[in-house]
């Protein structure tokens, strides 16, 4: 999760935000103040990893507080004038919000925030392969779904998307297969054909080339090109695995 605090010295814009923030799954509100001497306080007392900063603030500019933040906390500032832009992209800022602010637009900045975690910093990193869940994004514009592991029974990989089949939903989500491949973990989940990944904990039965699944109708076919490393895997898993 990336721990956020709003600062705007005017209360409805830090409201708007607040709600931004809770529909976003990835994100956590840690707090907000119209005070920006408040702010950087609260930043020396707790762990804040990005801050949506209003530029036109009394006692300190929001420009002023990034050069004494001093890259401790990711920026996306908030503004009703656009020509601060340049200038807040000079001392590094993530996004640069024009208000009123749209939330598909807000969702498009704090992406951008995540995806800058997950490159830069361990600690805000997406969940790495050892958890057992992960966010995607579905059909309904600025709506995440939380997806457990433990519920995927297939994957099937659309010319566009992706659907994930849990046995009692079907989740479309706006990835390409190869990259949510990657973040399965690898002992549960297998590539089985250029189009499928399964569970092999939700594998019935092999029926020639058709992959079977407890408790569901469909099955999936078995690719000749994943055929071997399939059946050495499954092997593992077959009277305690190889001798």
């Amino acid at each position: 999760m990336i721990s956020c605090l709003i600062v705007d010295d005017e209360q409805g814009a830090i409201d708007i935000l607040k709600t931004f923030i809770e529909k976003t799954p990835f994100l956590t509100l840690a707090g907000s103040t119209t005070n920006p001497i408040e702010a950087l306080s609260m930043v020396q007392d707790q762990v804040i990893d990005l801050i949506f900063l209003d530029i036109h603030m009394p006692q300190i500019s929001g420009l002023d507080f990034m050069r004494l933040l001093k890259g401790k906390s990711k920026v996306i500032l908030t503004t009703a004038y656009s020509e601060f832009a340049v200038e807040g992209f000079e001392l590094e800022a993530l996004d640069y919000l024009l208000k009123p602010i749209a939330f598909e637009r807000f969702l498009k900045a704090a992406q951008k925030a995540l995806n800058t975690s997950m490159e830069t910093s361990p600690r805000w990193q997406a969940p790495e392969k050892d958890d057992d869940y992960i966010f995607v994004k579905t059909e309904s514009k600025g709506k995440m779904t939380r997806v457990n592991f433990d519920e995927i029974v297939f994957v099937e990989g659309m010319k566009n998307y992706v659907s994930i089949n849990t046995g009692e939903d079907r989740i479309i989500t706006l990835l390409n297969i190869k990259d949510l491949e990657d973040r399965l973990p690898p002992k549960n989940f297998m590539r089985v054909h250029k189009s499928y990944i399964v569970s092999l904990n939700k594998i019935k039965a092999l029926d020639g080339n058709q992959i079977l699944f407890k408790d569901m109708k469909a099955y999936v076919p078995l690719g000749e090109t994943y055929r071997t490393a399939f059946f050495e895997a499954l092997q593992e898993k077959v009277m305690g695995g190889k001798k």
